[in-house]
């Protein structure tokens, strides 16, 4: 059962034009259930590119609780760690670098026209898993960038290219570009949609098509992290359906919390089932990791007793003091019975700095959680929604409360108060170079 959307309370989100390396507000606009306009702020590669900016509005999309409801993944996929990139409906965390004409239709990405461009994920990722359907037209090139800059220069020193071309190329689809050649021609591909695959895993690169591997490869110098782009240089391509599962999570959870330092003398209590999940309940509480960590991305599977209940995962913490880091707030509470309207944030948004655009969990059982941070930017999806996208644009200060914290810090789960009865399971991390 999913909280009861009010049909007629809808969510715009605009699209914006780069002209060169970004800085961008996206103006998140909701009919008649916001007293203000939150907004969503997006990050530059350097202060000078956001001083040298050009930004142009070219459209807003309007999606509904139902719609963004609808769009989660199924509960065992979003188990899995599965995400959607992008909702079907709006280009909520991507960022447009170029002239081409990229635009929402019928839940596809399609672009046809215009100066070569990039479609970036705001957020960067280095270890996954990516699945994705496209289209192109006879004569299109385009191709899928990982690991990359937001403005590459070259495919064979700064970014992964999975060409995606099917005419006369010297890198024919399913290529590594300026890498290695693909092991097909693209006249041994179907027509219509086809499914691409890549899978960054450390220093390989595998590319299936249609459940076919066309290419792997073994960098020798592996590149670090960086942004997914889909390309437009010619013709019109078509992308749907873009999901990402991280790779490389390790658990912090076993039955003696091993990894966990405990605070007995705090009211509330941490305990682990069986079943290998951790009970929290009681008063105002902490648990926090041995290790620290800077730069990561988080799985975890939290269930609340109640919908008025709340928890916390706060991360980039002061080591040994008491809850001072960024919190990703775990609430299902909705106002006015609005999925669009969190009544403390909502679960995935950031506690004081950016409400979760809707609340996405289910009030009635697990709910998955991925949280990723990379210096100033953070976001999170629950049940493969994307519901948050912060750039931490204050000045940089110890404590993540009062400004911008990139330096390493512990994570810590929240007991919130006497009548917390929270669960969590499967939470796990990975650091990101």
């Amino acid at each position: 059962m999913v909280p009861k959307a009010n049909s007629d309370v809808r969510l715009r989100v605009p699209a914006f034009m780069f002209t060169s390396m970004l800085s961008i507000v996206v103006l998140l606009v909701f009919s008649g259930c916001r007293k203000s306009t939150p907004t969503v702020e997006v990050a530059s590669e350097s202060p000078e590119d956001a001083a040298t900016a050009v930004v142009t509005t070219t459209k807003a999309y309007e999606v509904s609780a139902d719609q963004l409801l609808a769009s989660r993944l199924p509960r065992d996929r979003a188990s899995e760690g599965w995400i959607r990139l992008f909702d079907g409906y709006t280009m909520f965390g991507w960022e447009i670098i170029g002239k081409a004409n990229w635009e929402v239709k019928d839940e596809t990405i399609v672009v046809s026209g215009g100066e070569s461009s990039l479609l970036c994920t705001s957020m960067p990722w280095q270890d996954f898993e990516l699945q994705l359907q496209y289209q192109s037209a006879a004569d299109a090139d385009s191709g899928v960038l990982v690991r990359t800059p937001i403005d590459p220069n070259n495919p064979s020193e700064d970014c992964y290219e999975i060409n995606l071309a099917d005419g006369d190329s010297d890198y024919p689809t399913g290529s590594l570009n300026g890498r290695q050649k693909s092991d097909l021609s693209g006249g041994e591909l179907s027509d219509g949609w086809r499914t691409l695959s890549i899978r960054a895993d450390q220093a390989t690169v595998t590319v299936t098509i249609d459940d076919v591997e066309v290419c792997r490869y073994e960098d020798p110098s592996p590149l670090p992290g960086g942004r997914i782009g889909l390309q437009y240089l010619t013709g019109e391509t078509k992308f749907r359906d873009i999901q990402l599962r991280p790779l490389g999570l390790e658990s912090l959870l076993d039955e003696s919390l091993s990894q966990w330092t405990t605070y007995p003398d705090m009211p509330g209590s941490f305990s682990m089932t069986d079943d290998g999940e951790m009970h929290v309940e009681g008063g105002r509480t902490q648990l926090e990791t041995k290790e620290s960590y800077d730069d990561f991305v988080l799985l975890a599977e939290y269930r609340l007793a109640e919908p008025e209940m709340n928890s916390g995962i706060f991360f980039r913490c002061i080591p040994g003091d008491e809850m001072m880091g960024y919190e990703c707030q775990l609430s299902n509470q909705i106002k006015d019975a609005n999925p669009l309207t969190p009544a403390d944030h909502g679960t995935g948004g950031f506690f004081k700095r950016q409400e979760a655009r809707i609340v996405a969990g289910n009030p009635e059982g697990y709910s998955s959680v991925v949280l990723l941070a990379k210096g100033p930017m953070m976001a999170a999806w629950v049940e493969g929604i994307q519901v948050s996208n912060w750039f931490d644009d204050r000045k940089p200060d110890e404590n993540p409360r009062r400004g911008l914290r990139t330096k390493a810090g512990t994570i810590m789960i929240q007991g919130h108060d006497p009548t917390t009865d929270a669960w969590i399971r499967q939470l796990k991390v990975a650091n990101l170079k």
